[in-house]
């Protein structure tokens, strides 16, 4: 019997980047994306021997923006991953895109390509909003998105928010659950703004930069603020009959995204492209973020034939390889599937590790159950609402080093 596995494939590119963004992506040439899928296209294929015994359940376009591609770049990519990995018929396939990139005619290439789930940045309803972000749309633009991609067919699309912006109130907030909701996507992930290091928005808010007016730049939400609105989301999209059943993620009955699923369950998941990380055989990997170096591996058609054919399972591309022990297992499998609103089983646990969750994390939930932070309930532990609300610092406590 083959065993599962879940693909995600990274397309570094986008129109522009935004001020928040800290991921792995950029603006690029039609030349500089047309090399890369070749050199994408390569590493695909290198990986079809070591990866025969494996069938794939979910498949993740993510970067980026995969949407800046041609519609022909996009189906060549596909029709390479239906070649070389076993693909389950019932695949969940997921691909990111972003108003001001979609039309009709590439949308009905990735229907033809068998995409059936797409994942939408919308970001906020208020157009200033969207341009203190950054995004390259209006909410106009959006609802052009949207009409697109339904009209093509697709029943299966998430929306993504952001909460905490500069200037972000609880009103407009509100504004922007409600007119997501009423819209019926079937999912909605609802993230709050992280100032990374490294962005424009680090650099503003780190130095108090004035914005080009002269003027101060519009706060970010204070704590309280931000509090209120997390916890506003949970309530507001009940309404409309969505469920949340991750930290950050929203689904109406049976659509809950089963590629992030399998992450916060460990199945194994194979990075391909550029920076793509992977868990496989309980080894953390990820390939090089270097394009050039990436560019130097999977762009030559000799050389990457050469160093495919003898590949082991984490690649030629791949580094800081880490073996994970017993003790790192246990930690991912209690900080990851926290993250779900079910919580995590205590039988899974003992199957996995032959050790009880009580043995080794007994003392932890027993203070985490005093303070109201975590419940038992049946053969599942979960955070409450109240954990929730803490839960990087509930995380952190099951670190064993």
């Amino acid at each position: 019997m083959k065993k599962e596995l879940e693909l995600y494939v990274h397309i570094p590119f986008c129109v522009k980047k935004c001020a928040y963004c800290d991921f792995l992506s950029g603006p690029a040439g039609e030349a500089e994306k047309a090399a890369y899928t070749e050199a994408l296209l390569r590493e695909i294929k290198g990986r079809r021997e070591a990866y025969r015994d494996y069938r794939v359940s979910t498949v993740f376009l993510g970067g980026g923006t995969p949407s800046v591609l041609t519609g022909e770049e996009t189906a060549r990519i596909f029709h390479a991953l239906g070649e070389n990995f076993d693909i389950s018929r019932d695949a969940e396939i997921t691909m990111e895109v972003n108003p001001g990139t979609v039309t009709g005619e590439k949308a009905a290439v990735w229907r033809q390509c068998g995409v059936n789930r797409l994942s939408i940045g919308l970001q906020s309803v208020d157009d200033r909003e969207l341009e203190m972000l950054g995004r390259i749309h209006t909410f106009r633009e959006f609802l052009d998105t949207w009409e697109i991609v339904r009209k093509a067919g697709f029943c299966n699309v998430n929306v993504d928010l952001i909460s905490a912006i500069p200037g972000q109130t609880e009103e407009s907030w509100e504004r922007t659950l409600r007119t997501a909701a009423e819209l019926g996507p079937e999912h909605l992930s609802a993230y709050s703004l992280i100032i990374e290091e490294g962005t424009p928005f680090y650099e503003r808010y780190g130095s108090g930069e004035k914005d080009l007016c002269g003027g101060a730049l519009p706060m970010l939400p204070d704590e309280d603020t931000e509090r209120r609105i997390y916890q506003m989301t949970e309530a507001v999209l009940e309404e409309y009959g969505y469920h949340r059943y991750e930290i950050s993620n929203y689904a109406k009955q049976g659509y809950e995204c089963r590629h992030n699923l399998g992450y916060w369950e460990r199945k194994p998941y194979l990075g391909l492209g550029l920076g793509a990380s992977s868990l496989v055989e309980e080894q953390r990997f990820h390939n090089t973020s270097d394009m050039r170096k990436y560019m130097e591996i999977f762009g030559d058609p000799v050389l990457s034939r050469s160093v495919c054919a003898g590949a082991g399972r984490p690649g030629p591309a791949a580094e800081e390889i880490e073996v994970l022990t017993t003790e790192d297992q246990m930690e991912e499998f209690m900080f990851l599937g926290l993250r779900k609103t079910n919580g995590i089983s205590c039988r899974e646990f003992r199957e996995n590790f032959g050790r009880t969750m009580e043995e080794v994390y007994g003392n932890k939930i027993r203070r985490f159950d005093g303070l109201g932070l975590m419940k038992r309930e049946g053969d599942r532990l979960r955070l409450t609402e109240q954990g929730i609300d803490v839960s990087n610092s509930v995380f952190v406590e099951f670190m064993i080093k």
